[in-house]
């Protein structure tokens, strides 16, 4: 083995869904890892982004993203690919591949990009783009432990179902959304509902939009 030898990495999804028995809602992908030669760790830095620009849209999916990416007439200049999130995943040693899981923490809150734009399609795939840096441990000829960088040109693409982001939303809030308010609108929403002696927050609500017309 020549002592600049490093072994050579290659990533690919192979599966994606939602992460049972999770407390909080997270997908899970499959992982594949590749290498030329035998590997003793890899901290793994996973970046996941939205190809936004890689699939249709209903008119009614782009009044659902209009706070996203504008008008429809906008959508020449505005429609780009979104960063999701960014996960770190400890791969341990190996020689040829390995399948590990990549979990993905997910939220309700409409504040969050990724959760807009989720909401914002009734259907179809959603094109994922997973970005690899990190670090790689190996050993040398000789038996001495090795460290090099792993570039982030490295990327591995797949298309996630709308159906499984809207079923596991609906295993952990079923029948409801989420809506986050700042204190003080909050508070002001408390007093009218303690004023009018509602029950719900449904009751408030509806209370509201039906003063409005």
């Amino acid at each position: 083995m020549a002592l600049d030898a490093a072994p050579q990495l290659a990533f690919s999804i192979e599966d994606g869904g939602v992460l049972e028995y999770a407390a909080v809602p997270t997908l899970r992908f499959a992982l594949r890892v590749e290498s030329t030669m035998p590997v003793r760790s890899v901290a793994l830095n996973v970046q996941l982004r939205i190809a936004a620009t890689r699939r249709p849209y209903t008119e009614e999916e782009r009044e659902g993203l209009v706070e996203l990416f504008g008008g429809s007439g906008d959508w020449g200049r505005n429609l780009r690919s979104l960063h999701w999130t960014n996960v770190p995943v400890q791969v341990g040693p190996f020689s040829d591949s390995t399948l590990v899981e990549v979990p993905v923490t997910c939220t309700y809150d409409l504040e969050v990009t990724a959760t807009r734009y989720f909401h914002g399609l009734a259907d179809g795939e959603v094109p994922l783009e997973f970005l690899f840096g990190g670090t790689v441990f190996f050993a040398d000829g000789d038996g001495r432990l090795q460290v090099r960088p792993i570039s982030w040109n490295q990327e591995a693409d797949f298309r996630l179902p709308v159906t499984v982001w809207r079923e596991m939303m609906e295993r952990h809030f079923p029948g409801h959304s989420w809506l986050r308010l700042e204190r003080d609108a909050f508070e002001r929403l408390y007093a009218y509902r303690a004023r009018n002696t509602l029950l719900t927050w449904e009751q408030t609500i509806d209370a509201l939009l039906d003063r409005d017309g």
